[in-house]
C-alpha cells in the first residue's frame, strides 16, 4: 500500500491524543517493529464480527504465550501481533471503521499495540447498585488520556474528588453499624487499591478507632501444591480464614499462617497445622479489620462475614499507564515484552474469573476513570 505509513498515522491520532506529540518519522519507527516481512499487502483481515466473537472467548486469550522467545529473547505473542497486524491495515484499507476499532480497542504508544476494552460494567452491575451512580464527579481522569505514564502524584490529583467521597461513605456506614467491622477492598492490579487503604487506615486512625489488618496471601498454600488454579477454597487454608474472620467479628484476638513469599510456602500444612519450626502471626482485635487482596469474597461464606465489600476500579488503559512507570521504570520488574503479553492475556480472564463477579455482588464500587460512586440501594438507604 502506498504511504501506508502517514496514512495510518492520519487514521491513528484520533485513537490516541499522544500519537499527536509525535512526529511521522518516530511512528514509523515504531511500526516497522510490526510490518510483515511480505508487506502490509500480505495481511488477511478478518470481518469484524469474527473479530468481536474472538475477543468475547477465553479460548482467545488462554492461547497468549507470555513467555514465546526468539533467539532466547522475549517476543510478542503470534495472536496479539496478527490481531495488531489486522487493525492497523484493516484502518488503512477502510475495512475497519475508527469508530468500530475505538468501540473495541485502545492504543498504547509504549507498547505501540491495541489492546481490547474489558466490560467492567455489565448490566447485572449496574442492576446491582439500582441502575445509576450514588455520586458523579467531573472525570479527571481524562487529562491523563495523553500521557505515556502516570505517576502517583497525577494518579492522586485526578481521583480527589471519588477518593475523599468515598473515604466519606465508609466513615459514615461505619459509624452507623458501629464495631468491629471488617472490612475488604478488591480491584485490579494497579487501580489504586494499596494508596486508598491506607488513606482509610489514616482516616479511622484520626478518628480514634484501632485498627488492624489482615492479608489474604497468607492464609494461601504451598505454591507447589496451587498449581494454576486460580485463588479460592482449593489454594488456601480456606476454613482457617473463615474461622479467623468470624472470631474477629467476635472481637478476639487470631493466629493466622504466615506466608513465605521467598519460598512461596505456608507456614502450615494442609490440615491447617502449624509445620515445625514455623511460627503463625498474631493478630489482635480491632474496631475496623480491613482485609488486603482480592480473594473472591463472591463466595457465600465469605461475603456474609464481610461487613463492608468495596471494589475500587481504574479503567484498563489508565492502569496500563501506571504500570508501565512502576513496573517496568521503576521496579525493573519485568522484561517489556512479558509485560506486554501478560497484560493483554490477562485482563480479560480475570474480569470474567473475578472482578464482574465481585462488581455484583459488593457493596460500594468507586469507578474512579469514571469519577462516579456506586452504593447498593440498600447502602444508600443507611447513608440518608
Amino acid at each position: 500500500m502506498d504511504n501506508f505509513d502517514s496514512r495510518l498515522f492520519d487514521f491513528m491520532k484520533p485513537l490516541n491524543q499522544g500519537l499527536e506529540d509525535l512526529e511521522l518519522y518516530e511512528f514509523s519507527y515504531a511500526l516497522k517493529n510490526l510490518q510483515p516481512a511480505e508487506g502490509w499487502d500480505s495481511v488477511q483481515l478478518d470481518a469484524p464480527t469474527q473479530i468481536e466473537e474472538q475477543l468475547s472467548s477465553r479460548e482467545f486469550y488462554e492461547r497468549i504465550q507470555t513467555k514465546k522467545k526468539v533467539n532466547d529473547r522475549v517476543t510478542l505473542d503470534d495472536t496479539i501481533l496478527r490481531l495488531n497486524r489486522m487493525l492497523f491495515t484493516g484502518l488503512v484499507s477502510g475495512r475497519y471503521s475508527v469508530d468500530w476499532v475505538d468501540e473495541h480497542f485502545y492504543f498504547d504508544i509504549r507498547a505501540f499495540l491495541f489492546f481490547h476494552r474489558t466490560r467492567y460494567f455489565t448490566p447485572e452491575v449496574i442492576s446491582h447498585f439500582g441502575s445509576a451512580a450514588y455520586q458523579q464527579f467531573k472525570a479527571d481522569q481524562q487529562k491523563l488520556e495523553r500521557k505515556q505514564e502516570i505517576g502517583f502524584r497525577d494518579f492522586r490529583n485526578a481521583n480527589i474528588a471519588v477518593d475523599e467521597a468515598f473515604i466519606q461513605t465508609v466513615v459514615k456506614l461505619v459509624e452507623a453499624r458501629g464495631t468491629p467491622v471488617l472490612l475488604t477492598l478488591a480491584g485490579p492490579t494497579a487501580a489504586g487499591k494499596t494508596e486508598i487503604m491506607a488513606r482509610l487506615f489514616n482516616t479511622f486512625a484520626a478518628l480514634g478507632k484501632k485498627i488492624t489488618t489482615l492479608e489474604m496471601d497468607n492464609f494461601l498454600i504451598d505454591r507447589d501444591l496451587r498449581g494454576e488454579q486460580p485463588i479460592g477454597k482449593a489454594t488456601s487454608h480456606f476454613d482457617l480464614f473463615k474461622e479467623s474472620l468470624q472470631e474477629l467479628r467476635q472481637g478476639n484476638k487470631v493466629f493466622i499462617p504466615r506466608y513465605d513469599f521467598i519460598n512461596a510456602t505456608s507456614s502450615h500444612d494442609l490440615n491447617h497445622q502449624l509445620k515445625d519450626g514455623c511460627t503463625s502471626i498474631e493478630v489482635e482485635p480491632a474496631d475496623v479489620i480491613f482485609i488486603e487482596g482480592n480473594f473472591p469474597f463472591q463466595i457465600p461464606e465469605i461475603a456474609n462475614l464481610i461487613g463492608i465489600k468495596v471494589v475500587y476500579l481504574t479503567d484498563d488503559p489508565i492502569r496500563l499507564k501506571r504500570k508501565w512507570f512502576r513496573d517496568i521504570d521503576l521496579r525493573k520488574k519485568y522484561d517489556p515484552m512479558f509485560f506486554v503479553n501478560r497484560y493483554f492475556k490477562t485482563q480479560f480472564l480475570r474480569a470474567d474469573d473475578c472482578y464482574a463477579l465481585q462488581m455484583a455482588c459488593c457493596d460500594i464500587l468507586v469507578d474512579t476513570t469514571g469519577a462516579a460512586l456506586w452504593v447498593t440501594p440498600q447502602i444508600a438507604g443507611e447513608l440518608k
